[in-house]
């Protein structure tokens, strides 16, 4: 169920031999190409080449996700550390209310070092929260604010009942060729009666009309042409195998992600869920048990540049908080508000949140941080979602509205300020140029940035290919960073202008996610472009800071 992935559905793609041997000098490093490299890449090599020094301000930026490999050697050396922590003391040391946070905060941990790894969906629990009470429900009785929790009641029962009968259909018809693949090439055993396997005595074999056997003979076949030193044994239980990772997606949805009554916040966090306004809890395993998304988002934004291993990240004079808040499944809007505050509170100036959903459970409790994070000049970068969707129709939360302002009749909705909403370039050109599975929108989506075929880190010393407006906004975290450690005098909402302005344009028709219809790539999001780190740095210097600051290059 790996949410990062619809999200996160994050479209993972491993290193593979044949796509090394084929792309290695290309793909690796693309998107830090200049346009003119043959890429629609950020420009940062030419940025670090012609105008970045390395004398600028460290930036720490924290980073709401999975969890962090902290140890990983393309990172280790730009995590951050709390300077008011002693480490491993069970004692807090800094009186932030948080024990041993050396390298950030687990939100989705308990008190005795126990994790959330699998949840829910929001949508599934909305559905379970409001069931109770709409069940029986006679809409007909019900109030104006009653009717609207009404309708999002049966959208979410419609949607997780759906679901779950889609599920239950693909377990079984799962569970039924795991019986036939048994079954027939058990059947095929029968008839070789022990002769040595190979293409010419399985083209040879007799059916005798027989379907099973038929069957059996077809998948041999098939997985003797690609391997032809299988045994029947090492076939079926090749197949098998394959088919036990669909299985388990399945079973996920249908016991996790689908589930209203599964609920691991309870025995795990125990906090008290519903106190919204409860800032203390969780544990200090910035980790966590799958740490793969949030440490790929850790290396596009600050691996160690110029070392020699793996990738370069956007950003030096850098240094990544881990912040964990998201489990496989759906965040909860308590552990998102209370890790902006965390990150704020601790320090940073820039926050990348690589995930989103379509129901929120308490949107105003994460508005207040948000509004908490402009006050404190904290800038939030934020992945559109991978749902190929427009988001000026659908909700993908949390976003940057805010609500209304004005007085009765003369309410406007106001949005964040400080906020950044990012959809996914793919390394294709022409009208291939946005990633197909990229959320857009010409209100809804600021900027875009590349996200397909992103090589960086991952836990245990490795590197992986991942693709996802997950991927993309921390591309543009990272361009947030060198901007606020270059210019630390400007603010979050001169950067957030600057990166706006300063993009890369895309000329001609691209295919819309979704529909594959060719429409202008300005009609895709606010800036109509691609950000582009030298042309940012490139402006940021004729730009007057509006922070006092002791040291502001160019001024």
């Amino acid at each position: 169920m790996k949410k990062v992935n619809q999200l996160a559905v994050m479209l993972m793609l491993l290193v593979s031999s044949a796509l090394l041997g084929q792309t290695k000098t290309e793909l690796v490093n693309w998107w830090h190409k200049s346009p003119g490299d043959g890429f629609t890449g950020i420009a940062s090599q030419a940025a670090y080449d012609k105008l970045i020094k390395k004398d600028g301000q460290t930036v720490v930026v924290a980073i709401i996700d999975s969890g962090i490999d902290v140890e990983h050697p393309d990172l280790k050396d730009n995590i951050w550390t709390n300077p008011g922590e002693i480490p491993d003391n069970g004692i807090d040391d800094d009186k932030n209310g948080y024990i041993d946070d050396v390298h950030g905060w687990n939100f989705i941990g308990g008190p005795n070092g126990k994790n959330v790894d699998a949840d829910s969906y929001e949508v599934t629990r909305v559905y379970a929260k409001l069931k109770y009470k709409y069940e029986n429900a006679d809409p007909s009785k019900l109030n104006k604010s009653q009717k609207e929790e009404y309708e999002m009641f049966k959208e979410a029962e419609k949607t997780v009942k759906e679901h779950r009968e889609s599920a239950e259909q693909t377990m079984k018809k799962i569970e039924e060729v795991e019986s036939q693949i048994i079954s027939s090439i058990s059947k095929v055993g029968e008839e070789l009666k022990a002769q040595n396997l190979s293409l010419d005595k399985i083209a040879d074999l007799d059916t005798k009309g027989d379907v099973i056997l038929s069957y059996g003979k077809r998948v041999v076949m098939e997985e003797l042409k690609e391997n032809p030193k299988r045994n029947l044994e090492t076939i079926k239980e090749y197949i098998l195998f394959e088919l036990s990772s669909d299985k388990q997606d399945v079973y996920n949805e249908l016991n996790f992600a689908y589930n209203p009554d599964f609920d691991p916040r309870s025995t795990i966090v125990m906090d008290n869920y519903a106190d919204g306004q409860e800032r203390i809890y969780g544990n200090n395993d910035v980790e966590g048990p799958d740490a793969l998304h949030g440490t790929h988002v850790a290396g596009i934004i600050g691996a160690v540049r110029n070392n020699g291993i793996g990738n370069d990240g956007v950003a030096t004079n850098v240094k990544l908080m881990s912040v964990r808040a998201v489990p496989d499944g759906d965040e909860r809007d308590k552990d998102v508000a209370n890790a902006i505050r965390y990150a704020v509170d601790n320090g940073a100036s820039v926050i990348n949140m690589s995930f989103g959903k379509g129901y929120s459970w308490d949107k105003t409790l994460v508005n207040e941080a948000v509004k908490y994070a402009a006050e404190k000049d904290v800038l939030l970068v934020h992945a559109a979602g991978n749902s190929a969707a427009n988001n000026d129709e659908t909700d993908n939360f949390p976003n940057d509205y805010l609500g209304k302002k004005g007085f009765l009749f003369f309410k406007k909705p106001y949005y964040a300020k400080n906020w950044i909403e990012v959809g996914a370039l793919n390394y294709k050109g022409g009208e291939d140029a946005v990633a197909r599975f990229s959320n857009y929108g010409k209100d809804g989506v600021d900027v875009f940035a590349p996200g397909v075929q992103i090589f960086a880190t991952v836990p245990n010393n490795q590197y992986m290919f991942l693709q996802g407006t997950s991927m993309a906004s921390p591309v543009v975290a990272g361009v947030a960073a060198v901007l606020r450690s270059q210019y630390p005098a400007l603010t979050a909402e001169q950067v957030k202008e600057i990166i706006m302005t300063q993009v890369t344009p895309l000329t001609g028709n691209v295919k819309k996610p979704g529909s594959g219809e060719l429409v202008p790539f300005s009609s895709l999001s606010i800036s109509g472009g691609v950000v582009n780190l030298e042309k940012a740095m490139q402006a940021a210097a004729t730009v007057k800071g509006k922070k006092k600051v002791s040291v502001q290059r160019g001024a």
